[in-house]
């Protein structure tokens, strides 16, 4: 387990209107897109359980991490992170084409974004609702129209909370026995109390070879291999 010491540099409210906040860490301690981090605010009494942060943005002094954050956080917190932890998204960046696709929050696709444009890749969004702020170069696409995205897309990911799941062939246009033609991978978005340390069970995805925990064997998942049927 890696330990790092951080600090709550700013908080902002993000699009949704919810509380993101800039965290100031070594390189080693930021989240790759997907990965997430455990966060403890020893100063703070009466935190029990640590928070999970997923990386919205990235920078070369940290991160900015998206929202739900403990309330009783504020700039100047003082913070032992723990991690990065988990799979995250291994995107090949010699695809060209990248579809994105966001159930609710997109907020943990946004550094993929970030990386797919440094490397010329076309990036098109799926996403109901409000958007952050985005790259005036990125298509944006209701999640009706997915299917129809994937008919050019060379490689999807997608962000899909775990109650969701269920349904998701649906909205691929697959049926249950069916498999995307490009690769893909989801993050799924469920609660990690224990990190992994624990097995606890509370974070158990179904899949085609049996119950996998999202904190340990995810929270990134091949698509192909996800039982939502």
């Amino acid at each position: 387990m890696r330990f790092h010491s951080g600090k709550v540099v700013e908080l902002e409210a993000d699009y949704l209107g919810h509380t993101s906040a800039w965290i100031s860490c070594p390189p080693g301690a930021v989240p790759a897109p997907g990965q997430y981090l455990k966060a403890h605010a020893p100063g703070i009494a009466g935190e029990v359980l640590p928070a999970t942060l997923f990386a919205a943005e990235i920078s070369a002094q940290g991160f900015r991490a998206a929202s739900p954050l403990p309330p009783e956080w504020f700039p100047g917190t003082e913070l032992r992170l723990w991690g990065p932890l988990g799979n995250g998204f291994r995107l090949d960046w010699n695809v060209r084409r990248l579809a994105l696709a966001a159930l609710e929050d997109p907020s943990s696709l946004m550094p993929l974004i970030a990386q797919s444009l440094e490397h010329g890749i076309d990036v098109t969004l799926c996403a109901d609702g409000p958007l952050p702020p985005l790259p005036a170069s990125v298509e944006v696409a209701p999640l009706n129209a997915l299917s129809e995205v994937l008919i050019w897309a060379d490689f999807l990911a997608m962000d899909v909370p775990l109650l969701k799941l269920p349904g998701l062939g649906a909205l691929l246009g697959l049926r249950p026995e069916q498999y995307l033609p490009c690769p893909a991978q989801v993050l799924i978005h469920t609660a990690m109390p224990c990190a992994g340390m624990a097995e606890c069970g509370v974070c158990a995805v179904p899949t085609r070879r049996g119950w996998k925990l999202a904190c340990q064997d995810g929270p990134v998942f091949d698509l192909n291999l996800l039982e939502w049927r």
